[in-house]
């Protein structure tokens, strides 16, 4: 009987102590973590492309400091190297957390910032992928679930900006639902915070004057608001004259993503009242004529148009007729840069022009292997000369999944102009 006994008290601790083992690994396994996978080997040289299609990718990427590509994943930001590198290759550094999933990317210089959807901030050194500082930003709310490449991740990052204060300091920007706040990039100092109506509130982005844009849709008319980035000081609040009540504002322009934008483009709902302006200054926007086309784009001031007959290049300030290119049409804008246009035409050509003078720096089709050019763009960025483009199925609509809408997988095809 005593053996029995010892036998059972045995098998219950043994049972115990596999329920605590089980315990602890699910402890393990679903606990808040982060992994930080840094770089082993060296950064890269800056490189020097010759014109022309570089390769295609399974993801979007973000050139950073033209030496490498950043990515992102659901709960991942990493890069490989070097930016010229044909396909995607081991990665270079990486950072993983968990449980929360990653709904934003941006970099300046070497920072690269990454947002999560539990509103943490965390930035990165690019060139070795260490941890440079985290913070605290306000949530950012539900957010489209990315398609697979994660190109609005990377190349249109919601609610998350970067802003140049008058002193040279660059500024990061974050929004949520309820909450925008401003943080010092190179140390993550916050230096705002403010309560701003929620769900009745847009973000569009920042100026190149220093401010952050967003439109109040709270009570009444909408009214765009101009925030001082580096104080959060509500500077102006304005409304285009003579504008319908609801208003739709396109930033325009802008040095990356929806940052450091010169120009801003006031609609109604349907398109309507389509109006140029720049905010080059602080103040209220300044009334920009030649923008006024929903089909123009913005380089320092002058205006890019391609919906008539020709592709012509404009005054901002006057609309007055600077330049036309007969060529190149038909063609539509894909991306812009400080000093590059990135035009694609129908025979799926890039076409690089110089906004300034109208004049070709470089010219080739954007085909790679036996790809051919069958296909429709879908995002498109361009940053230090290089072009990236998702291609899409010639008869895919936005409904269709990742398998329907892509047009193989790998269909992002990156370039150097």
């Amino acid at each position: 009987m005593a053996e029995a006994g010892r036998r059972r008290a045995v098998v219950a601790l043994a049972a115990v102590l596999a329920v605590a083992a089980s315990v602890a690994v699910v402890a393990r396994v679903l606990a808040p973590a982060e992994v930080e996978t840094v770089a082993r080997e060296p950064y890269s040289a800056l490189p020097a492309p010759t014109a022309g299609v570089i390769g295609r990718l399974p993801v979007a990427p973000l050139v950073v400091d033209g030496r490498l590509r950043v990515y992102a994943g659901a709960r991942q930001v990493y890069a490989d190297q070097p930016v010229t590198g044909r396909h995607r290759v081991t990665p270079f550094w990486s950072y993983r957390r968990w449980p929360a999933t990653l709904v934003g990317v941006l970099a300046v210089g070497t920072t690269v910032v990454s947002r999560w959807s539990d509103g943490k901030l965390v930035a990165l050194d690019a060139r070795t992928g260490r941890v440079a500082w985290r913070a605290d930003g306000p949530e950012p709310g539900s957010t489209a679930e990315p398609r697979r490449t994660f190109a609005a991740t990377v190349w249109d990052p919601a609610g998350l900006h970067v802003a140049r204060a008058a002193d040279g300091r660059d500024v990061l920007l974050a929004a949520g639902p309820g909450a925008v706040g401003g943080y010092a990039l190179g140390d993550g100092r916050r230096l705002w915070h403010a309560e701003v109506g929620r769900g009745c509130r847009v973000d569009v982005g920042s100026t190149a004057s220093g401010e952050m844009v967003g439109v109040d849709t709270c009570a009444g008319p909408d009214a765009v608001e101009l925030r001082d980035a580096t104080t959060g000081v509500l500077r102006t609040r304005w409304r285009p004259p003579d504008a319908p009540d609801r208003l739709v504002v396109t930033p325009v322009g802008c040095r990356a993503g929806h940052s450091g934008c010169r120009g801003l483009r006031t609609a109604g709902p349907a398109g309507e009242d389509s109006r140029g302006w720049l905010v080059t200054d602080p103040g209220e926007p300044t009334a920009a004529p030649g923008l006024d086309g929903p089909d123009s784009v913005l380089d320092g001031e002058r205006v890019v148009d391609t919906s008539g007959p020709v592709v012509t290049g404009r005054s901002a300030r006057t609309g007055e007729e600077l330049w036309r290119r007969a060529d190149v049409h038909p063609a539509r804008v894909l991306a812009v840069e400080p000093g590059r246009v990135h035009l694609l035409t129908d025979r799926r050509e890039l076409v690089t022009l110089d906004p300034l003078t109208g004049a070709t720096r470089s010219e080739f089709v954007l085909d790679v292997g036996r790809d051919g050019i069958g296909w429709q763009p879908g995002r498109a960025y361009a940053v230090s000369g290089y072009v990236a483009v998702e291609r899409v199925r010639e008869d895919a609509v936005p409904e269709d999944d990742d398998q329907g809408w892509f047009l193989m997988a790998e269909p992002v095809l990156l370039a150097a102009t």
